[in-house]
């Protein structure tokens, strides 16, 4: 049942996004299915291959490291209020100032031509395999460690010249990816609910294996061959100098962590008071009617697409609801305070795959303001595809949810 499962689950979420498609008859089932192939090729690379494996290890040994390192730094400013752990961590002493650690390193990083060596070794990869221009492969590409805002930065002066559907892969790879920074505050938030496993490695995982699968269902959603390529061969300049870099990674760093505070606080408000009005309308089976209900309702068919077993599915699938209506933060939080026993090891894992992405209504305006204060004069092509790329970007995350549930 399980297989059956799985086989129904590639076929279904292709199939969800095929109405959607600006061209139906253009789309190369060809290319879908290397997408595919490729995608579970890579899961096994990244997840099975031993040698990968000890390199997450020494990888996450590293973040522990950075995770001491903060504390050293927040102990000093805030004192005992940062070294609660557990029921007693406060977020915003603990969580948010790693945020602003690992922005300041990634700048610095990148000026060091570092990440920009790997970022550029991966994205050749992508485009010989999809057939894709260097300028979006390169700024797809690097949403595996920056933000959506940020990695668009790089192929700046390309934008004005990037085709609906190259800008879709843009938008769609942001949405279906977190950043570094981001990404190790969740591994500090989900420790307790994934004790076993390497979140590191998984974390990554989980973003590299978004890029495929957001340039498959813009192939879907607008079906183009044409191709924006490089003219020259430099990357765009960030950043002035190493510590022109820490200064200004600290900057947006600070940024974020302000702004993702700032929306949790708002978003859990406004959840609490929209379950306080349902819950006034009859119950449900003894259940009072919540936005996490509501949601799920809406995603179950999805959520048992991936692969999750049908008694596990509501739990998930108020997760991704709350994912799509909110943002990743508040999902992962929900998911760190489930019963350990609600779901599975396997299940846990594939809602973890699920989850990690930007793909949130509020993404859709930053992501088309962002670039648009790049690009003006694409402002309205960016307004015409937002909606495709934020199904998109929902879909790759669903898709890197059910290619992970293979392997466990």
């Amino acid at each position: 049942m399980m297989v059956a499962q799985i086989i129904i689950g590639f076929i279904g979420l292709v199939l969800i996004a095929i109405p959607f498609s600006r061209a139906k008859k253009k789309i190369q089932i060809k290319s879908i299915v290397l997408a595919i192939v490729f995608q579970i090729f890579l899961a096994f690379l990244l997840i099975e291959i031993p040698l990968i494996n000890d390199i997450f290890f020494y990888f996450s040994l590293g973040v522990e490291k950075l995770q001491l390192a903060t504390n050293a730094g927040t102990s000093f400013v805030f004192g005992y209020l940062s070294m609660g752990v557990g029921e007693e961590l406060i977020f915003a002493f603990k969580i948010l100032p790693l945020i602003i650690v690992i922005s300041s390193l990634t700048a610095l990083l990148w000026y060091l031509n570092i990440l920009p060596k790997i970022i550029k070794a991966i994205s050749l990869i992508f485009e010989k395999i999809f057939n894709i221009g260097g300028p979006v492969g390169l700024g797809a590409t690097a949403n595996i460690i920056m933000g959506q805002v940020e990695a668009p930065l790089l192929v700046r002066p390309y934008l004005s010249k990037m085709s609906n559907k190259e800008l879709l892969i843009l938008m769609t790879a942001g949405m279906s990816t977190v950043s570094g920074s981001i990404m190790i505050a969740l591994v500090s938030m989900l420790q307790i609910q994934f004790e076993n496993i390497n979140l590191v490695q998984h974390l990554i995982t989980a973003s590299i294996l978004s890029i495929p699968a957001a340039i498959m269902y813009a192939n879907i959603l607008i079906p183009s061959d044409a191709v924006t390529d490089y003219k020259e061969s430099k990357i765009s300049k960030i950043y002035e100098s190493s510590m022109d870099a820490i200064t200004k990674g600290t900057r947006d760093g600070l940024e974020i962590a302000v702004n993702v505070g700032a929306i949790l606080i708002a978003f859990i408000a406004l959840v609490y008071l929209v379950d306080s009005a349902l819950a006034l309308l009859p119950n449900i089976n003894g259940q009072d009617i919540s936005l996490q209900m509501i949601l799920g309702f809406f995603f179950y068919p999805v959520v048992w697409l991936m692969g999750v077993p049908s008694n596990e599915v509501v739990p998930v699938a108020e997760l991704l609801g709350i994912k799509t209506a909110l943002n990743e933060f508040v999902a992962y939080g929900q998911l760190a305070s489930l019963d350990t026993e609600i779901l599975s090891d396997r299940t846990k894992l594939i809602a973890l795959y699920a989850l990690c992405g930007f793909a949130n209504f509020s993404s859709v305006g930053i992501l088309v303001s962002g670039i648009a204060a790049m690009s003006p004069t694409r402002k309205n092509d960016l307004i015409e595809v937002s909606f495709k790329a934020l199904l998109g970007a929902t879909l790759a995350s669903c898709m890197t949810g059910l290619v992970i549930g293979i392997f466990n």
